[in-house]
């Protein structure tokens, strides 16, 4: 007879996502899957201190009369549903039993799969459809003539006090600002045949996914990418068109929006790649959804995989170069101390702690990582019912933050150095990682 192993003993395996079972969007199925892991979870109890999910699920165990989760009404595991922001982090950090263990537990893809028969039963708030659908907001929001008014109301109490009261976003969360030019209209698309500098995996040119979040909130920071990568000689160009990688979808359960953004992308990325160019994104969300959540969705499809294995955090792809003595290191400032927090969604790449290791090639310069979650996730921060769990996860990091007494801080989560920001009220922002290499480069 086989012996069971203790877990964490060998690489995590990650399976696909077996979303076209019909088994899939079961309830009944769900709900058997669902009670299986929770009792594991709650045996182990490893992943507490990581987000909102698990203390809500041990409450539900520790306040039934059995004290066990066959205690918990099945109505109460949605709880647990709608705190879970598939980070990821519970998979490729804390959990022991996840894959080869033969328990087979996959935390995140069965709270995705619970969102997916959520959406599918029509459980959503209009709200939520709304905050997801970022290609039609920013599209809106990013007219010039509508974005400074949307803007000016953003900053408005009362105005907050109302979406609070009619939309139920948090009147005290951070939102972002829009801009009327977008990055899509700063940078250039270059010919398919500018000639790249090859180096080791590096083709040495790199089309940038522009995201809906840096074409419309942060095109800056598009702008100090391109300048950054073009100084090292690497010509930088932009996807003939784009939409929304599908993260935003992807969470909320609607797997038809993700298949239709699919659709829309990969081909177009695919075709960049087969004319010699690599490919990064600058929202770790959107390089993790073309490196692992979409070829989970499409183990078969070699488009979808070929983008895969063009895809690089950008941080990533300059110490590649680094490596092979093709990084230049003309640093013309220091940057001081950073107080440098690493997101979920780069840190679940398994690429190590790439940002860290360029910011640290900069002379006089300190870099005080912090891997933990800042709780923002895009939406979870911005919604009524869950902004206060977001601004308990976040203290932790502003705690680090605090304590390092930083010249500057952020994350390569834009989005996540904003909620810090927001938590912090000190009156200082945040300062991505590339706009500090860009000024330690002095271009």
């Amino acid at each position: 007879m086989a012996l069971s192993r203790e877990g964490n003993l060998e690489a995590p395996t990650r399976h696909p996502l077996d979303w076209r079972n019909p088994d899939f969007r079961d309830e009944t199925s769900l709900y058997r899957e669902m009670e299986r892991v929770f009792d594991i979870c709650h045996g182990c109890r490893r992943c507490v201190s990581l987000c909102q999910s698990f203390p809500t699920l041990f409450d539900l165990v520790d306040e039934s009369e059995t004290f066990e989760v066959d205690g918990v009404a099945k109505a109460d595991y949605w709880k647990v549903v709608d705190h879970c922001y598939l980070c990821d982090l519970c998979y490729m950090t804390k959990c022991p039993y996840v894959p080869p263990h033969e328990w087979n537990l996959d935390f995140p893809h069965l709270m995705l799969r619970a969102k997916v028969v959520k959406f599918k039963n029509g459980d959503i708030k209009l709200r939520d459809r709304v905050l997801t659908s970022t290609d039609a907001v920013g599209k809106l929001a990013g007219i010039p003539v509508v974005a400074p008014i949307i803007n000016a109301v953003n900053k408005l109490v009362p105005a907050r006090k109302a979406m609070q009261a009619v939309a139920e976003i948090h009147a005290d969360a951070w939102l972002p600002t829009f801009h009327g030019k977008s990055l899509r209209s700063r940078l250039r698309q270059l010919p398919d045949a500018t000639p790249g500098n090859v180096a080791g995996r590096t083709k040495g040119k790199v089309a940038l996914f522009a995201t809906c979040y840096m074409n419309r909130n942060e095109p800056g920071i598009g702008e100090d990418f391109a300048a950054v990568y073009e100084h090292n000689g690497i010509p930088v160009t932009l996807a003939e068109k784009e939409r929304c990688c599908g993260m935003p979808k992807l969470e909320l359960g609607d797997l038809d929006a993700v298949i239709a953004a699919k659709e829309t992308n990969i081909p177009q990325l695919a075709k960049l790649v087969d004319a010699g160019w690599d490919l990064t994104a600058l929202i770790p969300s959107c390089v993790l959804m073309f490196k692992q959540e979409l070829p989970l969705m499409f183990p078969d499809d070699p488009e979808v995989q070929k983008v895969r294995a063009a895809f690089f955090d950008p941080f990533e792809y300059l110490m590649l170069r680094h490596k092979e003595g093709k990084l230049k290191t003309d640093f013309k400032q220091g940057l001081g101390k950073v107080a440098y927090h690493a997101a979920c969604h780069q840190r679940v790449q398994n690429i190590g702690q790439k940002t860290r290791e360029i910011l640290t090639l900069v002379p006089d310069t300190e870099v005080e990582i912090i891997e933990r979650c800042s709780g923002h996730d895009g939406t979870y921060a911005v919604k009524k019912e869950s902004h206060a769990a977001a601004m308990k996860i976040v203290k932790p990091v502003v705690n680090r933050v605090t304590q390092a007494q930083a010249d500057h801080y952020g994350s390569d989560c834009a989005m996540a150095g904003h909620h810090i920001e927001n938590a912090m009220k000190d009156g200082r922002g945040p300062e991505h990682p590339m706009t500090l290499l860009r000024r330690a480069y002095g271009i």
